[in-house]
C-alpha cells in the first residue's frame, strides 16, 4: 500500500503555516507561527533551518533551543560589557599617518585603522563596531564612538599624529 505523501498544515489563505527557528528579517522573530507561500517555504526557509513544521514535538525542541540562545545571547552581552569597560578605562589610542606641516593628513584616517588600533591593545574591535561621520583629515584628538552590538556603546580617545620622519 503506498503511503500519502505528509500535507503540510495550511493557513487561512492557503499558504504554509510553519514556526521560525531563527529570526527572519521582514517576516518574524524565532517562535513566530507565520504563514508562507509554499514555494518560499520549500525552497528557502526549510533547507536553511530558518523554519520548521509546527507539530507539538518541533515546538518542544524550538522551546528548548530558544533556551539556549536566550543564554548564549547573555553571555555575549556579558562579554560586551566587559569590552566596553575595558575600552573606558584606555587612556586612548594612537594612530600614525603620514601629514605635511600644516597637520593635514595625506590620506585619512578611517574605521580600519582605530579598530587595528584597538586589536593591537588586545581589544577585539571591528571596523564595523566603529562610528565616524567621516574620515579623520586633520591631525589632533578625537573622541571616537563605538557600537559593540545590542546597544552596547562606549567611547574612544583617538590621538592621530605624523609619522616620524625616518
Amino acid at each position: 500500500m503506498v503511503k500519502e505523501r505528509e500535507q503540510l498544515p495550511k493557513g487561512r489563505h492557503g499558504n504554509l503555516k510553519l514556526v521560525l527557528t531563527e529570526d527572519v528579517q521582514y517576516l518574524g522573530k524565532q517562535g513566530d507561527v507565520v504563514e508562507v507561500r509554499p514555494g518560499y517555504a520549500r525552497n528557502f526557509l526549510i533547507p536553511r533551518g530558518l523554519a520548521t513544521v509546527p507539530t507539538k514535538h518541533n515546538l518542544r525542541l524550538l522551546d528548548r533551543y530558544k533556551i539556549r540562545v536566550r543564554q548564549a545571547r547573555e553571555a555575549r552581552i556579558a562579554d560586551l560589557k566587559a569590552l566596553a569597560e575595558q575600552i573606558q578605562k584606555l587612556a586612548g589610542i594612537t594612530v600614525e599617518a603620514q601629514a605635511n606641516e600644516a597637520g593635514h593628513l595625506y590620506g585619512s584616517v578611517g574605521p580600519a585603522e582605530i579598530a587595528k588600533g584597538l586589536r593591537a591593545k588586545n581589544l577585539p574591535v571591528d571596523a564595523e563596531h566603529v562610528r565616524l561621520e567621516g574620515h579623520l583629515k586633520e591631525m589632533g584628538l578625537y573622541a571616537v564612538k563605538l557600537n559593540l552590538g545590542f546597544d552596547i556603546e562606549t567611547e574612544v580617545k583617538v590621538a592621530v599624529i605624523a609619522t616620524s620622519a625616518k
